[in-house]
C-alpha cells in the first residue's frame, strides 16, 4: 500500500486555522505576527505555536466551533481525498495545526482519512485553558511520517508527503516523492514535484498510477 501524507493548513485548506481563532476572539493581527515571526525562523515552531495559543485563553468553546466552521477544503481536495481511499492508498494528515479544527473541517466536507496526527486545544470548563498538546510541538513531522508508515506496512521510501511550509520540509525530506504544494522558495528545492492546485496534484496522481479512478489497487 501506498502512504500519502498532506499537511493540512495552507495545503488541504486555504485557512490556517490558529488565525481563524484569532479572528474570532479579535486577536488576528498579534497571531499574525507570531506566526510571521516563526515563518521568518526568527522563533522555533513550538514558541511560536504556544505564544498563539496563549492569546486564545478564556475563549469560549462556542466560539471555537464559530471559527472552525469557516474553514473549508480547497476546491478538489474532498474529491481527491475520496478518490486516494479507493484506491487502496493510505491517507494521512499531519499538521501542527488542531486535530478539532481539522476533524470539523473533514466533516463537514463528508469525507475522512486514515490516520489523523495533530495537536490538540486545552479546555477546561468550556473554556481555552491557552495551552496545547499533542504530537506535533515541534518541526519535527519525519517522525510521525515513520510511525505511520511502520503502522501501515509500508517502508518510508515508498510514501508520499504533500506540504509547502518550512515546518513541512523534515516530512517533506524524509518522504519517498515529496510533491510540494505552492511551496515557498526554501521549499521547492527539496520538492520532486510541485503542484498549485488539487486538480493538478489529481491528475499527477493518476498519471504516476497512484489513483485508480476505477478503483482497484496498483
Amino acid at each position: 500500500m501506498t502512504l500519502v501524507a498532506f499537511d493540512f493548513d495552507d495545503t488541504l485548506s486555504q485557512s490556517d486555522l490558529s488565525i481563524l481563532l484569532g479572528r474570532e476572539y479579535d486577536v488576528a493581527s498579534e497571531m499574525r505576527g507570531l506566526l510571521e515571526q516563526g515563518l521568518r525562523d526568527e522563533t522555533d515552531f513550538e514558541t511560536s505555536l504556544r505564544e498563539r495559543v496563549s492569546l486564545l485563553e478564556g475563549m469560549p468553546e462556542r466560539r471555537i466551533e464559530s471559527a472552525f466552521d469557516r474553514c473549508r477544503l480547497r476546491d478538489g481536495a474532498a474529491e481527491l481525498i475520496v478518490d486516494l481511499r479507493r484506491s487502496d492508498v493510505v491517507v494521512a494528515i499531519v499538521t501542527g495545526g488542531f486535530e478539532r479544527g481539522v476533524e470539523t473541517t473533514l466533516d463537514r466536507a463528508g469525507v475522512a482519512v486514515d490516520h489523523l496526527v495533530a495537536n490538540r486545544l486545552v479546555l477546561e470548563n468550556g473554556a481555552l485553558t491557552g495551552d496545547v498538546e499533542g504530537p506535533v510541538l515541534d518541526d519535527a513531522k519525519d517522525q510521525p511520517l515513520g510511525e505511520l508508515a511502520v503502522t501501515s506496512g509500508d517502508s518510508l521510501d515508498r510514501t508520499i508527503a504533500v506540504g509547502g511550509g518550512v515546518t513541512d520540509l523534515p516530512m517533506l525530506r524524509a518522504a519517498g516523492t515529496a510533491i510540494g504544494f505552492e511551496p515557498e522558495p526554501v521549499v521547492e528545492q527539496y520538492c520532486d514535484h510541485v503542484v498549485t492546485s488539487m486538480q493538478e496534484l489529481h491528475l499527477h496522481f493518476d498519471q504516476h498510477d497512484v489513483i485508480d479512478v476505477d478503483g482497484s489497487e496498483r
